[in-house]
C-alpha cells in the first residue's frame, strides 16, 4: 500500500515514517531533486563533514602561525584593528 504524502504551504513534504526508518533518513539529511517525465525523484546524498573540513583547515592555520611566530596577542591586536575598519 502507498503512503500518500502532502504538500505543506511551505512546500515541505513528508516522507512517511515507515520509509525514513527503512531508508535511513534523519534530519538534517541532504536530498537532490531529479525531473523526471512522470514527476519527481529525490535521491539522498552525502555532503562533506563541515566539522571535519573546518578541523583540517583549523590545523593548517595554526601550523602557519606557528612557523609565523604569531602570537594570541598578534591575532587579538589584528581583529581589534579589523573591527576599527
Amino acid at each position: 500500500m502507498e503512503d500518500f504524502v502532502k504538500m505543506s504551504p511551505k512546500g515541505q513534504l513528508v516522507v512517511p515514517l515507515t520509509i525514513r526508518e527503512r531508508e535511513e533518513f534523519y534530519p538534517g539529511d541532504r536530498f537532490v531533486a531529479v525531473p523526471l517525465k512522470e514527476g519527481v525523484l529525490f535521491k539522498k546524498v552525502l555532503m562533506p563533514e563541515v566539522k571535519v573540513e573546518f578541523g583540517k583547515l583549523a590545523r593548517e592555520i595554526e601550523e602557519q602561525f606557528r612557523k609565523s611566530k604569531v602570537t594570541g596577542k598578534d591575532v587579538a591586536k589584528a581583529v581589534e584593528l579589523a573591527r576599527k575598519k
